[in-house]
């Protein structure tokens, strides 16, 4: 009797494995169907950039829109905060997130005693939060950010207040 040591079951492919790496494992080889077009016979395909004007455009429309009030921006070499008429925008590295003022159910800054990392996580209605923090060049640059945020904080957060009469 012959036995082999390792496991029996085959390796699942990139469409089923979501484990899978490319790069890794070599692909197995599939049949080539008999039409097959040659790599020659293909026809020439061209690169073309999108175009960015549109979009440069769009953005520079609700920078505008959005400078009719108080802004709060704050950017180090990774992350970087904006909070403006139009909600809250958080990105760090390649990613980003947006939440309009009516999804925000709160909003915390903490500053260390020790340190020149300023965070400011944005806290939802449904008990999630999503912190950012941001390098200052220095320890007295926290105070201007807390003071710009609460400007901005006062003129488009709307806290639901109750009548507790």
């Amino acid at each position: 009797m012959e036995q082999r040591i390792g496991t029996s079951s085959q390796p699942l492919d990139a469409g089923v494995n979501p484990a899978h790496i490319p790069g890794l494992t070599a692909p197995e080889k599939a049949a080539e169907p008999e039409d097959a077009v040659e790599p020659e016979e293909a026809a020439p395909v061209e690169d073309v950039a999108p175009e960015e004007a549109p979009a440069e455009e769009a953005s520079e429309a609700e920078d505008a829109e959005a400078a009719d009030g108080p802004v709060f921006e704050a950017a180090d070499r990774r992350a970087r905060i904006v909070a403006d008429a139009k909600g809250v925008r958080l990105s760090l590295d390649d990613e980003k997130c947006e939440f309009r003022w009516d999804e925000i159910g709160a909003i915390e800054t903490e500053s260390p005693r020790f340190g020149k990392r300023f965070t400011v996580t944005v806290h939802t209605p449904d008990r999630r939060w999503y912190p950012i923090e941001i390098e200052a060049k220095s320890k007295s640059q926290h105070k201007e950010w807390d003071s710009q945020l609460d400007e901005v904080l006062d003129a488009y957060f709307e806290e639901d207040e109750e009548d507790t009469d």
